[in-house]
């Protein structure tokens, strides 16, 4: 097609904006920015390779996902990927792609060959076609990007991915020829000092080949309002200097601080950063949204139950759980928020945290709805271990048969215990051999220097974005004592615990290995469960489970 990508974009491409209409697709002074790099990197005949450092509501990844549209519906055989950080934010970028396709002009909208809940193939019934594919996948499943070949990548969110991080960028982009028609353009919020940072610096100091955008939140018109006539402090005079600010602009900032991150102006500076090393030095204390979880805490709720499982001890004793029954009493172990979902197709994963050898540490649990991601129950207890993995063992069969991941870093005897007793449904890792380099299949989940950043980054993402999800507030509090030290560990605060906060990073992280039934089933056909509403006004009594 002879039209220019800018021209087509803004001509063809329609948009939901933010009032949910659809719109023609118009560029903003930040999206320039990176529509020229691009433009330059194309007509140098070079490979397009950008790494983008946002801020909110630049629209970067809208305009990403519109170049790339126009690449993959105007040429033959284009293979175009989109890698994003979770499921939903797959679904929404495929949805985008999706909806530009609809709204195409009839005399120029390619045949699909086959659409799916995450692909576009697009080709006519002859099968003569464009040959062409947009693929949406999510970082941290199973092949991901494995044995695919691609002229286009776009890879959101990147300090936010699950998984080997490293593992995965090395397949994704052996997946790309380095050839002049091709283009990887990764784009992320700061999080830290994880993977994307590396990638970052490395493209600041010219050790990779990547062009480094940050765009700052001046740079955006929109991002100002009347002054109103206040002093200035000197932070303000300052930032005025530096930057050649307005009052008008610092009249939002103002405002933006106030309304949109609730007076936190560490808060501001991670949104909205002025450079670069704003965005990842205030990433570098409380590793978790502080005014998420504090406004959190305002509306949690008492949980339905408070209580523990007691069962047939002689039977125990044997490996045979029996005649197991709910307690409820308001200094039991377990708080349930929400009982398992019986009519519907749901399931549930459970993420445990041993006790270490530090004074304090509990044996920790969390259960996950996997459709949801809601918390649902949570566990604490200070005991030994085995009747922590018999507690274990009914929480597990209470919520549908949950898939179990516990932690086997201090100890594997809960993960044994569990095992011995019959448990059916556990979470599986690959552990290679570091020096034939074979891969093994082991139960239980184990947190090293790896993997607790991945499942906490994870977590940070979820509570940022989706802080209502979560209902325990001791955990909430004890998320307010997590931090980054010096040396780059997220670690408690001295003297604090992350128990909890570790078992529900490690069970959303047990939520990737779960699938879904297709034929509803209820809980009292499977397990004959009875269930009983809630009862705050009883806590001593026995209410019958299995």
């Amino acid at each position: 097609m002879n039209i220019n990508t800018k021209k087509y974009i803004e001509q063809f491409v329609k948009i939901r904006n933010k009032e949910g209409r659809i719109v023609n697709f118009k560029l903003n002074n930040p999206q320039m920015k990176l529509y020229n790099i691009i433009k330059e990197q194309k007509e140098q005949k070079k490979p397009v390779r950008i790494i983008i450092l946002k801020a909110r509501q630049m629209g970067f990844s809208t305009l990403t996902e519109s170049i790339l549209f126009k690449d993959t519906v105007t040429k033959f055989n284009r293979r175009t990927g989109i890698i994003t950080h979770l499921d939903t934010a797959t679904t929404n970028l495929f949805n985008m792609s999706k909806l530009m396709l609809d709204n195409l002009p009839d005399e120029l909208k390619p045949s699909i060959k086959n659409s799916n809940a995450k692909e576009l193939i697009f080709d006519n019934d002859e099968g003569t076609g464009l040959k062409s594919k947009i693929k949406c996948m999510t970082a941290g499943t199973s092949g991901v990007g494995r044995s695919d070949t691609f002229d286009n990548l776009h890879l959101s969110e990147l300090a936010f991915w699950q998984g080997d991080v490293t593992a995965t960028l090395t397949g994704l982009f052996q997946a790309v020829p380095n050839l002049p028609d091709t283009m990887i353009i990764i784009e992320s919020t700061a999080n830290g000092f994880e993977k994307f940072k590396e990638l970052w610096d490395q493209a600041v100091n010219g050790e990779n080949d990547y062009i480094p955008l940050f765009v700052a939140w001046f740079e955006l018109p929109e991002y100002t309002m009347p002054y109103s006539g206040f002093k200035l402090t000197k932070e303000e005079e300052e930032l005025k200097e530096v930057y050649n600010l307005s009052n008008d602009q610092l009249e939002w900032r103002r405002w933006c601080i106030r309304n949109n991150c609730q007076n936190d102006i560490d808060q501001f500076k991670q949104e909205y950063p002025s450079s670069p090393e704003e965005a990842f030095i205030s990433t570098g204390s409380c590793i978790f949204n502080k005014e998420e979880i504090i406004k959190r805490l305002r509306y949690v709720k008492k949980p339905l139950k408070q209580g523990y499982f007691i069962y047939n001890e002689e039977e125990a004793k044997k490996n045979h759980m029996t005649d197991i029954k709910w307690v409820n009493d308001k200094k039991g172990c377990i708080r349930i928020y929400q009982v398992p979902n019986v009519p519907e197709i749901t399931k549930y994963a459970i993420g445990g945290d041993t006790a270490g050898d530090t004074t304090g540490d509990e044996f920790s649990a969390d259960v996950i709805d996997c459709k949801t991601l809601e918390q649902v129950a949570t566990l604490d207890m200070q005991t030994d271990e085995d009747l922590y993995a018999k507690q274990m063992y009914c929480l597990g069969k209470y919520y549908k048969d949950a898939l179990m991941s516990i932690e086997t870093n201090y100890s594997t005897y809960p993960q044994k215990k569990l095992e011995e007793l019959g448990y059916p449904n556990f979470y599986v890792r690959e552990v290679v051999d570091r020096y034939d380099k074979t891969t093994t299949k082991q139960l239980g989940f184990n947190t090293n220097k790896k993997t607790k950043p991945l499942i906490l980054s994870n977590l940070v993402e979820l509570v940022r974005e989706h802080v209502d999800i979560f209902n325990d507030e001791k955990t909430l509090r004890q998320m307010l004592t997590m931090v980054r030290k010096e040396n780059g560990k997220q670690e408690a605060e001295d003297g604090y615990h992350d128990d909890k906060v570790m078992s529900l990073a490690i069970g959303y992280n047990a939520v990737n290995q779960v699938t879904f039934d297709t034929t509803p089933i209820t809980i009292e056909q499977v397990f004959n469960f009875t269930l009983e509403e809630p009862d705050y006004d009883d806590w001593g009594s026995e209410v019958s489970v299995i």
